[in-house]
């Protein structure tokens, strides 16, 4: 069954009505199963494992005709709490979760490089990994670390697509260096003192400390990091309070670190400390600063396979391809790359006006075919590499 005997927009539209969030992807699981098995069915070289440790996980094994290598590719399958707005028949039919990070179209796109290779079985082991807990969970390291890549499932290289909204539909985009940034998860917890609005002499303003800790750190991006490599840091969330008339003697804040490196990222973590621990002095007060270093990893594509891809890429007439600049979004492929080499690329989704994990993104699904072909093409090309070597 090669892709010109599926219905890939029709299992586009399927998936993106069944979202579900990391590690409860139990749906989504038995949907690419069924279809895994119904592609692979009669085929003697292909090995599917459903692992215990991570079990809505799915590994597919193709044994090559003349292996020499184990190339892996990737997608991962999870959603997010977004309640979708697009509007579309195929919308959602999970309450508040949407696919809007675009993992339905990652997963199509991996069914159809699946199918092609069904179809035209690789001369090198091909491994494909359906990755749950992307958004959350960093499923790619629980994976690394639940040993799903041992033995035979191990992979000499791995490589992965992420929609981009902003390309034109189908179009790839790639870069050497790093993709997407590295993340750390930042949360502070003030402790102060709670008392009555009109006696403030008496109380400990744990909103005034925590105001002063987000504008302060506003100056470490500004004056502590290198304006040419750049870096972030957002405080998307701040409680504090009950009532009006209460000063507050508690506040909490919710936040995140990207960095291009993780060199970057861990300068960023020191001097939140230092700030941490100045507002503790100043306020009198106590500042309890919580730092996930477990966070994602820089999206940093290998040296020698991203530039073999990207002459690739250049070369082939039939692929547009576009040079793009770093992107501050995290990628829990990060890890995976830390621990095999290879390439994330973009994959042009064609709807500009929307942001990932908009409510209202709605890719174009003319992008799923030469995301295919191109990403089929190019591991093909990796295999006939390996003959010459």
């Amino acid at each position: 069954m090669g892709t010109e005997r599926v219905d890939l927009p029709k299992i586009y539209r399927d998936l993106h009505q069944i979202p579900e969030l990391a590690l409860q992807e139990s749906k989504t699981h038995q949907y690419l199963l069924a279809l895994i098995q119904k592609l692979t069915a009669g085929l003697d070289f292909v090995e599917i494992k459903t692992p215990a440790a991570l079990p809505t996980a799915i590994l597919v094994l193709l044994h090559g005709s003349n292996p020499k290598r184990t190339i892996g590719y990737r997608t991962d399958i999870d959603a997010l709490p977004v309640t979708e707005a697009t509007g579309l028949p195929y919308a959602s039919k999970n309450p508040h979760v949407m696919h809007a990070c675009g993992h339905d179209l990652h997963m199509t796109v991996a069914l159809g490089i699946l199918a092609n290779f069904c179809e035209h079985r690789p001369s090198d082991q091909l491994l494909f990994f359906f990755q749950p807990a992307e958004e959350s969970e960093n499923g790619g390291k629980l994976a690394y670390e639940d040993q799903l890549f041992t033995g035979k499932w191990r992979p000499d290289e791995f490589y992965g697509l992420h929609d981009n909204p902003q390309l034109p539909a189908g179009t790839i985009g790639c870069r050497l260096g790093t993709l997407f940034a590295g993340t750390t998860e930042v949360d502070v917890h003030f402790t102060g003192k709670q008392g009555h609005a009109a006696y403030p002499q008496f109380a400990n303003d744990m909103v005034v400390a925590a105001s002063q800790f987000i504008m302060q750190v506003q100056t470490i991006i500004s004056r502590s990091i290198d304006p040419i490599e750049g870096g972030v840091i957002t405080f998307g969330q701040f409680e504090a309070g009950t009532i009006r008339n209460v000063i507050a003697g508690t506040a909490q804040l919710h936040g995140t670190i990207r960095g291009l490196t993780q060199k970057m990222i861990r300068q960023i973590d020191k001097r939140l400390q230092d700030v941490a621990t100045g507002i503790a002095t100043s306020y009198d007060c106590q500042v309890d600063l919580k730092l996930n270093q477990g966070g994602y990893l820089p999206v940093e594509n290998d040296p020698t396979r991203t530039a073999d891809l990207i002459k690739y890429m250049k070369k082939n007439p039939e692929i547009d391809y576009q040079e793009t600049e770093p992107a501050m979004t995290g990628e829990d492929f990060g890890y995976l790359l830390s621990k095999f080499p290879g390439t994330m690329v973009w994959l042009g989704a064609g709807d500009p006006d929307h942001q990932l994990h908009s409510d209202r993104f709605a890719p174009d699904v003319r992008a799923i075919q030469p995301g295919v072909s191109a990403l089929s093409g190019f591991l093909t090309h990796r295999m006939q590499e390996a003959e010459e070597d």
